[in-house]
């Protein structure tokens, strides 16, 4: 129409947070472990008085754990399996900052994920990408979650979360070019016939 201008906006469609502060968020949730074994990877706060939530191939019995601010605490295992790559580990610490977890039977192929890691020693690196499938890593075991991001090692353990910062997934290994995380409701399941502190962990 005369003396009308109509403008389109050409930025791609909105997601559901701020990558940058998703990306804090998860950062002050990420720990490093440092295996007794020799094992080096990532973690974590699953509750904030000190439950870390890793890989089976990065601790088991004890392990060093440096928190976010660079404080290193020795943790001992609580719980450990090999065949879901999963360990329990727990600090003698207060009040910090634990993960948002989220539900990960809603995920659907195609939505953003985000991964924290300290990848060859870059503490609290990030990595985004896509859900690429959702899926069993062998024929008779648990549906894992795959990603189309970068892992290398010392990702190991550290979280897959959301556009919004829940985690959804505990990152464990690269198969095909693509990363494999445990998905959160399997390690619910893992973590739930711990009693840590005084409840029952669910």
């Amino acid at each position: 129409m005369p003396g009308h201008s109509e403008t389109h906006d050409t930025r791609p469609p909105a997601i559901d947070g701020d990558l940058t502060a998703v990306t804090e968020r998860l950062r002050r949730i990420t720990v490093q472990v440092h295996g007794s074994s020799g094992g080096t990877g990532s973690g974590v706060i699953w509750i904030s008085n000190g439950l870390i939530v890793t890989n089976a191939h990065v601790a088991r019995d004890t392990a060093a754990v440096v928190l976010p601010g660079g404080r290193a605490i020795e943790a001992r295992g609580l719980a450990w399996d090999p065949e879901y790559d999963l360990a329990a580990l727990a600090l003698d610490a207060e009040g910090l900052s634990a993960a948002d977890v989220g539900d990960s039977d809603r995920l659907r192929v195609g939505d953003l994920v985000v991964a924290v890691g300290s990848p060859f020693g870059l503490v609290g690196a990030v990595t985004a990408g896509v859900i690429h499938a959702i899926g069993p890593r062998r024929t008779a075991g648990s549906s894992f979650i795959r990603a189309d991001l970068r892992l290398a090692p010392g990702n190991s353990g550290g979280p897959l979360a959301d556009a919004r910062g829940r985690v959804i997934g505990i990152n464990a290994m690269i198969v095909g070019g693509l990363a494999l995380a445990v998905p959160s409701n399997v390690v619910a399941r893992f973590l739930a016939p711990l009693r840590y502190g005084a409840a029952t962990v669910s």
